[in-house]
């Protein structure tokens, strides 16, 4: 084999890195246009809603929708399942109509990933996010997948296997190398999403399984941001006090931490830990050239367990992703579709051999 370059190995501790331990990262916040705006916005959650409110219209003029007054927004994903499970068959119908629609139209969209040349040659498709939480993304899934066989596009899709609120916080473990990790039982770990900002522990568990299989969350705590009026620096200061009472966690129950914290957050993340671009739906800006959070959390918690703290940030949705690496190894190109507020996206090629 040839001497990698610069360019070509893996940084540790680099913000958005291309070269991860376990994997490349092709592609993430793919961002696809045509006539009526960015693609993925079709097949996002509030796109299923308004699927849902097309199938209504018809007999809600006749005065006979049988999913009443409440709005399809107002749905809430267990509702929606109960009504597919337990409803009447008008509403069993208006939801199997709209699952059917929103499948064509995830169909459609990965049909455009594919032809962009960093998703060519993919594998298999992890599909996470909120959406996926319920039954009906799981068959909206399951038929999305009957679509591509029978078009002839050899690509599997995956259920992510653990829950999205959890795979947010476990793909951060994968962040850096394992070598960083050993002699510590677990990590800090932060999902920054539109509506909510999760943070958490992360046990490694490497003793019993070095690829992070056997991770767990050890603890974690949920702030709905979107249900508050917070500006960006109240929400970075709740974050900051989140991950200290984490370690407070962690210290009481005797739990050592590697002194990193490991973060998903959304849009394009620079090497420097700024964003780029795509944080839109965070409170406050966030791109702002004199914003970085890595250094604001360094700034209050400069030691974790008497070392000096290291913070990686990368893609929500490559972070999530992550999660599913152990059971992405029998492919060697795989990406990841999180179907939520909008449609986040990562593309990845396994490593041979993680180089940590």
């Amino acid at each position: 084999m040839g001497v990698k370059t610069a360019n070509e190995r893996p940084v540790i501790n680099a913000h958005g890195g291309k070269v991860l331990p376990s994997v490349e990262v092709d592609s993430y916040n793919l961002e696809i246009r045509d006539d009526d705006g960015f693609v993925g916005d079709k097949a996002s959650r509030s796109a299923f809603h308004e699927m849902l409110d097309k199938w209504r219209e018809p007999l809600r003029k006749l005065g006979a929708d049988p999913l009443g007054d409440t709005t399809s927004e107002q749905l809430s994903k267990k509702q929606i399942d109960k009504l597919l499970a337990d409803g009447d068959p008008d509403a069993a119908g208006i939801v199997h109509s709209a699952v059917e629609e929103f499948s064509q139209t995830l169909f459609s969209v990965i049909k455009r990933f594919v032809k962009v040349a960093a998703w060519r040659d993919t594998e298999a498709i992890v599909i996470g996010g909120g959406f996926r939480g319920s039954r009906v993304g799981e068959l909206a899934a399951g038929r999305t997948e009957v679509l591509l066989k029978a078009a002839d596009y050899d690509i599997e899709l995956e259920l992510i296997h653990n829950h999205p609120d959890e795979a947010g916080l476990l793909g951060a473990a994968h962040l850096m190398p394992s070598w960083m990790l050993e002699g510590h039982d677990g990590i800090l770990a932060v999902d920054i999403g539109g509506t909510n900002i999760r943070a958490g522990i992360v046990e490694t568990r490497l003793k019993k399984a070095k690829d992070l299989s056997k991770a767990e969350i050890f603890a974690s705590d949920l702030w709905r941001h979107g249900d508050e009026k917070t500006k960006r620096d109240g929400a970075v200061a709740r974050l900051i006090e989140m991950l200290a009472e984490h370690i407070a966690i962690a210290e009481k129950k005797d739990l050592k931490l590697a002194p990193v914290v490991g973060i998903g957050c959304p849009g394009v993340i620079r090497e420097d830990g700024s964003i780029e671009a795509g944080a839109q739906n965070l409170p406050g800006n966030w791109e702002s050239s004199r914003f970085n959070l890595a250094d604001c959390i360094r700034e209050q918690i400069p030691l974790i367990g008497g070392h000096e703290t290291q913070v990686v940030i990368h893609n929500d949705a490559v972070v999530q992703g992550l999660s599913e690496l152990p059971q992405m190894q029998d492919y060697s190109r795989w990406g990841v579709l999180t179907i939520g507020t909008g449609l986040g996206n990562a593309r990845f090629t396994n490593r041979h051999k993680a180089t940590d």
